[in-house]
Order: structure tokens, then sequence, then C-alpha cells
């Protein structure tokens, strides 16, 4: 399976690993949506979103790359990290998935290292995460979501 994951991750690269660590069980190309102008996703079999979650939810650079480059139909997976709460999770980029028909292969969340605001005056919070346990956890739910897709 052809698959794009396109991912915000800033601070500490917590969502980045976790992408990298999907990437290493197939054909997987990871693509920053801060860097990318223009983008072609039609060539995909799977186009996964990554964020980590800021203010609560997914960051609104990922939520504008789905809206403006996300095929119509194409299955999507979601991916975020997250400090002290999941909050709204992949919320917003579930409704632009569903305004485009998207099905919905499925979503991995993981802790991740959070300096931000009043988290850096005690050291952070989640240190250590994502952690050897989280990498191996989404390696595997990347795995199943490609059985899950062959069968589609």
């Amino acid at each position: 399976m052809k698959t794009a994951i396109c991912y915000y991750s800033r601070h500490h690269g917590n969502t980045l690993k976790v992408a990298q660590a999907m990437a290493l069980e197939g054909e997987v190309d990871l693509i920053d949506v801060t860097t990318r102008q223009a983008v072609r996703l039609e060539g995909y079999d799977c186009i996964g979103l990554a964020s980590g979650i800021y203010g609560f939810e997914f960051q609104k650079a990922v939520v504008e790359f789905a809206r403006q480059y996300l095929p119509q139909g194409k299955p999507v997976f979601f991916l975020y990290t997250y400090g002290g709460a999941k909050g709204t999770g992949a919320k917003a980029v579930a409704e632009v998935a569903r305004e485009k028909d998207c099905p919905i292969l499925g979503e991995f969340s993981c802790k991740g290292f959070d300096t931000f605001g009043p988290f850096k005056l005690v050291g952070g919070i989640a240190k250590g995460h994502p952690d050897r346990k989280d990498l191996e956890d989404a390696r595997a739910f990347y795995r199943e979501m490609v059985r899950a897709w062959e069968a589609l």
C-alpha cells in the first residue's frame, strides 16, 4: 500500500518520530505540511494526517492542508501525539474526511513529551514519550491498517 503521511511536528518532533516508525513498515512518504506548496496525493492508496495536539486539537495547518489537498474518496487514517490530554483528537480532520467521502481506516495516538506553556516550568510532561513501546504500537497499528485496507 503506497501511503503518504502528511504531518505537522514541531517542538520536540514527537509526531514525526511516530510517523517515521510507521514508515519503516511499508512504502510510506512523509510530507511536512509546512514545507510543501503544492502536493499531488491522488497517486497514493492511503493518506495519513498527523499532528501533535495544540490547544486541545489538531494543528490548524494540517486541517487546512486536508481541505486543500485530500482527494475525494481517498482512504485516510489519523495519527496524533499529546502531552496531557487528547483534547478533541482528530475531530477536525475527521470532519474534512467525511465531507470528502473518505473512508476512515483508523486512528493512532500516544503521549509525547510536552514543554508548552506552564509545563516548561516543571520540566515538561510525558517525559520520554513517545517511547519504544509507543513506536512499536504505531508500527503494529500501521501493519493492521494495511491488512484492513487490503481487505477492502
